[in-house]
């Protein structure tokens, strides 16, 4: 990754965590992007496993600029030692355009929201998978246009800066379109919901997908402008 990118990527990711009512909430929330479990970046930093676990849970006084810093640089450098998988997709978004024609809305949570509130407050009903579980984002997709619109790898844009989002595919009419491409991206949402259609007009192999997948399928049939609405007006 070219190093003007790199520091672009490391100037939003310590920013979001400086600035951040919840520090360790928005520490844990990027480690957690990466993929990178508590003990390899405490082995990283030469720390004790407690210290990332005392930060992330607000037990231990947030760090200061300098500590944030070492630690995005550091997650930075374990991720291209792996591969540079997730620092090249996180980049590539600092760049991204967002056709309002595909993405109808897209947020990212300072702090992890509970799932189950997330789904009372848009009137979704579970079909498979735990509601017990965390969002750091939500996307709204055009479900349709993203299908026909996105490449494969332009797919991955609507996943915003963390995959531990819900992903509400507005206009389906089974839910089996977004699933196939979900299921052939290297990339899996924490949660789908599939807007306007009831569960009983879910095709059947999308609940065996989303099982596949430990993905939490969800389906609402609250309209989509109402549905927006609330999400805006909704104090994250």
């Amino acid at each position: 990754m070219k190093s003007g990118l790199r520091h672009r990527l490391a100037e939003k990711m310590a920013g979001e965590i400086t600035l951040s009512d919840s520090p360790g909430k928005a520490l844990k929330k990027w480690r957690l992007s990466f993929e990178i479990p508590q003990s390899d970046l405490a082995e990283a930093l030469d720390v004790s496993p407690s210290v990332i676990s005392d930060y992330e849970s607000g037990r231990r006084k947030s760090p200061g600029t300098a500590v944030v810093g070492k630690i995005v640089d550091t997650i930075l450098s374990m991720d291209e030692r792996r591969g540079g998988r997730f620092t090249e997709r996180f980049g590539r978004m600092l760049f991204a355009e967002l056709d309002d024609e595909v993405i109808h809305d897209i947020h990212e949570f300072a702090a992890p929201i509970p799932l189950r509130r997330f789904a009372e407050l848009i009137g979704a009903e579970p079909m498979t998978g735990s509601l017990d579980q965390v969002l750091f984002g939500y996307t709204v997709v055009n479900s349709l246009n993203a299908i026909l619109q996105l490449s494969s790898d332009e797919f991955s844009r609507i996943y915003g800066w963390s995959t531990e989002r819900a992903l509400i595919f507005a206009g389906v009419s089974n839910g089996k379109s977004p699933m196939v491409a979900i299921r052939v991206t290297p990339f899996k949402p924490r949660c789908v919901v599939l807007q306007g259609i009831a569960p009983g007009d879910v095709h059947p192999i999308v609940t065996r997908l989303a099982e596949r997948d430990r993905i939490t399928l969800l389906t609402t049939r609250t309209a989509i402008d109402p549905l927006i609405a609330t999400l805006r007006a909704t104090e994250w």
